[in-house]
């Protein structure tokens, strides 16, 4: 028993959703493309999980975050894939893939085969057993990363009410669950083993003041440690939890957020591993020519910084998806993959963006207090390649987007943290697509109040020339003509 399509999307995370969206825009013919899903719901955003989905009052639930609405887009239902002609296959695992034949077989027995395949498999959470620790399977031990994960967390916040959680890790699903729990009336404790939260991101200063204003809303930290066991009751129920620092929590609910692992077991010996993921080009295509890889799961080239790297973040899963399908349906029109590095978040009354990479020099700048605009730049070789800015507007931070992608030259970091976002905006302001005119060629553009120094172009001068040049050969094969007519 067996089925073929043109397109099988594998898995059905933000990035299938954000690719089934982009081949219907593309033409795709009913009964093209099919999506295969271990999940039993269609394509959903999943930031929604640990924000709306958690809330006390009007909690999320779906409809009404299927994916596209995260980007302000359609809305596609189950409804949306019938109309568009899409076979959803849910709640199917796939137990081996094979590149060469362009087959899966699935749980059931049933073989898919397919002329394009787009793996969106993602990534899994990494569970406390990979480090020893037993008692995952304890009812009030919850984890974060789908559907069924984020209903079992919600019961056990109900059934937690006024208790004790223990929220194990200090990054993303750390932080943005110790706040729903704050919300919901819970006593929160953070253990992580770095110094501060947001460890891979955050500097020193800037992790500071969220921690301050979690610790005003009652969070404890305990840093530098790590669990090392349970203490469960008659039940199989946690209780309590042990510490490496000799630290004991009573609890009545834990929170494990302890990092991912993309899910490439499939694909093992037969594409091209690379840092954790699947290993693509910037069409996002593996070594096999006839099967890309999206989202979580594909370590692809950054061009800004021109190297490999494996995001985890739902920007790059949604616009890695567009640019895959692109690729496929038209790539003589598809150029390379050229993503910014972009993260963000939004807890309690804060939010906050961070572009390109955070290495190098930080330089701080604004006033860093609730309720007001700060941020960071990263310098590295003398040139901007990262920025972080909290409290921003809209256009705030699409500048400091802008003027990270532009990596200009910093002479000055001093007057850099003086000036602040103001250096961004000049930048920004200051780079604009020359028009064909005369430059004196020793013009020099100063950015940013004395920081960065930058010559002009030469392009200017290269398409003043082509210009003349042109003019000159028009003129001449208008006289020529009128010559030879006389002749």
């Amino acid at each position: 028993m067996g089925r073929a399509f043109v397109y099988v999307i594998l898995g059905g995370g933000v990035a299938a959703g954000y690719a089934a969206l982009e081949f219907t825009r593309r033409g795709v013919s009913e009964g093209e493309l099919c999506i295969i899903s271990e999940e039993p719901v269609a394509p959903y955003e999943r930031p929604a999980l640990s924000k709306g989905f958690l809330l006390p009052e009007s909690p999320a639930r779906l409809p009404s975050f299927h994916t596209c609405v995260g980007a302000n887009d359609e809305k596609l239902t189950p409804k949306w894939y019938k109309e568009h002609g899409i076979e959803l296959v849910l709640g199917t695992r796939v137990k081996s893939v094979d590149v060469r034949r362009k087959t899966l077989l699935s749980s059931t027995g049933e073989t898919i085969s397919y002329k394009f395949l787009i793996i969106a498999t993602g990534a899994r959470a990494l569970k406390l057993e990979e480090f020893g620790v037993e008692g995952s399977d304890a009812e009030n031990v919850c984890y974060l990363r789908d559907l069924s994960d984020a209903n079992r967390l919600a019961n056990a916040i109900e059934s937690s009410a006024n208790g004790n959680a223990v929220v194990i890790g200090g990054g993303y699903i750390g932080m943005e669950c110790a706040a729903s729990l704050v919300i919901n009336k819970i006593n929160v404790t953070m253990v992580f083993p770095e110094a501060h939260c947001m460890a891979r991101l955050f500097t020193p200063k800037i992790a500071s003041l969220y921690e301050d204003y979690y610790r005003a809303k009652g969070v404890e930290f305990i840093k530098g440690t790590v669990l090392t066991s349970f203490e469960f009751d008659s039940d199989k129920k946690v209780t309590g939890v042990n510490l490496k620092d000799g630290n004991h929590l009573p609890a009545d609910l834990v929170v494990v957020g302890i990092g991912i692992r993309p899910n490439t077991s499939l694909f093992e010996g037969q594409l091209t591993i690379e840092k954790g993921g699947i290993k693509v080009n910037s069409k996002m295509q593996s070594s096999d020519s006839s099967v890309y890889a999206i989202g979580d799961v594909a370590t692809f080239p950054v061009k800004l910084f021109g190297e490999m790297r494996r995001l985890e973040h739902v920007d790059s899963a949604r616009k890695s998806a567009r640019h895959a399908v692109s690729a496929i349906m038209e790539p003589e029109k598809t150029g390379e993959f050229d993503y910014l590095p972009f993260f963000y978040s939004r807890v309690f009354a804060f939010s906050w963006q961070f572009y390109g990479d955070p290495v190098g020099e930080v330089v701080h700048f604004g006033e860093f207090e609730e309720g007001k605009t700060f941020g960071a730049y990263w310098i590295k070789k003398g040139h901007l390649v990262g920025s972080f800015l909290e409290g921003g507007s809209q256009e705030e931070y699409e500048t400091i987007s802008k003027a990270t992608r532009l990596k200009p030259a910093v002479t000055d970091v001093e007057e850099l943290g003086r000036v602040g976002l103001e250096f961004a905006q000049t930048v920004v302001s200051q780079h604009v697509v020359p028009e064909v005119k005369e430059v004196p060629r020793s013009e020099l553009v100063r950015q940013a109040s004395r920081v960065v120094m930058m010559e002009k172009p030469l392009y200017v001068w290269h398409a003043a020339t082509g210009v003349i040049v042109a003019a000159s050969v028009a003129a001449f094969a208008f006289w020529y003509g009128r010559r030879r007519r006389r002749w």
